[in-house]
């Protein structure tokens, strides 16, 4: 579904913010880019969604450069959802909002067939046509920038840090929303995430970046039980990988509150000398 060969890309009159980055995204993965503020994730989804051209290498959608495709053929495979759905709405009332990507990009599909389905689209999120975004929470608005995108049915969803400024219950609509596109609909996503919580519980592949440059490339739990990488990358695991990590053997597989209360009774039926 992606590929990206040796690219590169530095911003005027600075450094290479990515250098010499590859890697492939099968069709239908959930896979998070890692790393430090200044790490290169950014510009790495803005690579691949085409917002910006790589000065080296190449980046391919669907085995097609996407140098030599244009905004309108990127729009309908690839959708973005920014960090701040204020810079992303544009519209007056969300029925107009998620009318506008749909007009956009199936605007060839006429004006009754585009009614219909934001009128799914609208039922499947609970909003009501008439409300406005602006008069919205911000977890409201994130779903409606949401919802316009998922409105045309990308094939790729890229999301850059989706859960910024979200109380958990805003996040937990947000993600699970994205997770049920991937499980059902087998959308593949990509995703730029600071919370590394949120990463261990959606996402399957993790992508290590520092300094502009790809420094790992695997599952999500081995990923974050590797200190060492965590420590180059300037990385927190999640706190029950650490717990887990401090407990040793016996609570290799302890990731969550369930596995950590299953690996303590084990533990203790064995007669460990766990504390």
């Amino acid at each position: 579904m992606i590929q990206l060969d040796h690219v590169s890309f530095a911003y005027p009159e600075q450094g290479p913010s990515v250098n010499d980055v590859s890697f492939r995204v099968e069709d239908g993965e959930f896979v998070a880019i890692l790393g430090a503020n200044g790490a290169g994730k950014t510009t790495t989804v803005r690579l691949i969604d085409g917002l910006i051209r790589p000065t080296g290498g190449r980046v391919e959608i669907g085995g097609a450069d996407t140098a030599a495709s244009s905004v309108s053929e990127r729009a309908r495979r690839v959708g973005f959802l920014f960090q701040n759905p204020d810079r992303q709405i544009c519209k007056n009332t969300v029925r107009e909002e998620i009318l506008f990507g749909l007009r956009t990009v199936r605007g060839e599909e006429g004006e009754e067939a585009l009614q219909a389905r934001c009128d799914e689209v609208l039922k499947d999120f609970g909003f009501s046509g008439d409300e406005e975004p602006f008069s919205l929470s911000r977890g409201q608005r994130q779903r409606v920038a949401l919802a316009s995108i998922l409105a045309v049915e990308p094939e790729i969803l890229i999301l850059d840090e989706p859960t910024t400024g979200l109380d958990y219950l805003e996040c937990c609509h947000i993600m699970d929303r994205i997770r049920r596109m991937n499980e059902e609909k087998k959308v593949t996503v990509i995703m730029v995430c600071h919370d590394m919580e949120v990463v261990l519980d959606y996402a399957k592949r993790a992508l290590v970046m520092a300094g502009g440059k790809l420094l790992a490339d695997g599952p999500v739990r081995e990923v974050f039980r590797n200190e060492e990488l965590m420590e180059s990358a300037s990385i927190l695991s999640p706190q029950m990988i650490s717990l887990s990590l401090r407990l040793g053997t016996g609570f290799e597989n302890a990731d969550s509150p369930e596995s950590m209360a299953d690996a303590v009774m084990a533990a203790r039926k064995g007669g460990a000398a766990h504390e």
